[in-house]
């Protein structure tokens, strides 16, 4: 702990990025990163919510490569729970982990891989962190299958490490925002377990065409969607159209489609106290 002592307090910048045609609109901090001499691991304290952001680089995780980067928010108990959030298209790990810090429950963990580095066709190729390649924002714009099933494979791989490290799928919630969003309504529905929920803002189903009949055996899987009524990269028809979707594929009591009036494409306080409510109401203290 003698390190944590020697921390002092951290700049933090908003950042608004802007990327022609693409949503990438990230809060990212410009954490003070300490690393371990013997765990081999990066900390960051945060001071507004008094919560440490842990960069775990430890041998556990190597056999997962998006763990090996990502940022984890770590319960102020026992953790008997974890929600895996991922970020959008241009965004890290760190852009969505101050916002859920301010969300945390005392016995949850959040997990916040960061994507990797891709060509993105929708930006003219340029290079970013992305999950998948996107080559277009409208519901019947081509989709990049292969990309999709790769990044939901490594979203399960996370999955599978939980669940050998005491963290059982039925205690997991998926999230995410935008593309981070889609991949985690993606994978949920595909993913052999039975997760607790998913929490998908702004987003869309990929490969929706796919459906129901990629789903099979996930009827009884709690969703919670939210989406901006201003915003204009993910439209809230396209929002709209995916929650019908998602009707036919899982049980209707369980879905929940909010909207927020005047919200563009991000998020919003009366937004994250819903994620809030939905993380209490599905993964509880036990």
């Amino acid at each position: 702990m003698k390190m944590f002592d020697e921390m002092k307090k951290a700049s933090t910048t908003i950042e608004w990025r802007r990327l022609r045609r693409a949503d990438v609109v990230t809060l990212s901090p410009r954490p003070l990163l300490v690393r371990g001499q013997q765990r081999n691991f990066r900390c960051e304290w945060n001071w507004d919510s008094g919560a440490y952001l842990f960069q775990c680089m430890c041998g556990n995780n190597m056999s997962v490569p998006l763990l090996t980067e990502a940022v984890t928010v770590s319960g102020m108990e026992k953790e008997t729970a974890a929600v895996i959030f991922l970020h959008g298209l241009g965004d890290s790990g760190h852009g969505w982990a101050d916002s859920l810090t301010g969300i945390r429950l005392p016995h949850v963990k959040f997990i916040c891989p960061n994507a990797p580095k891709i060509p993105v066709t929708l930006n003219m190729k340029m290079t970013m962190p992305a999950w998948f390649d996107l080559m277009g924002l409208s519901p019947d714009s081509p989709e990049d299958e292969s990309g999709i099933k790769k990044a939901a494979e490594n979203i399960k791989a996370i999955i599978d490490h939980e669940a050998k490290n005491g963290i059982p799928p039925h205690r997991i919630i998926l999230g995410g925002f935008s593309q981070g969003g889609a991949l985690s309504l993606y994978t949920a529905l595909t993913c052999q377990h039975q997760l607790a929920g998913v929490v998908a803002l702004s987003c869309w189903l990929p490969l929706h065409s796919s459906f129901p009949l990629a789903s099979s055996g996930k009827k009884n899987l709690p969703i919670l969607q939210c989406h901006g009524e201003a915003d204009i990269m993910i439209p809230r028809q396209f929002g709209s159209m995916t929650a019908d979707k998602l009707q036919s594929i899982v049980n209707p009591q369980l879905i929940t489609f909010k909207t927020y009036p005047g919200l563009a494409h991000c998020s919003c306080p009366q937004e994250m106290e819903a994620v809030k409510e939905f993380i209490e109401k599905y993964l509880p203290r036990i």
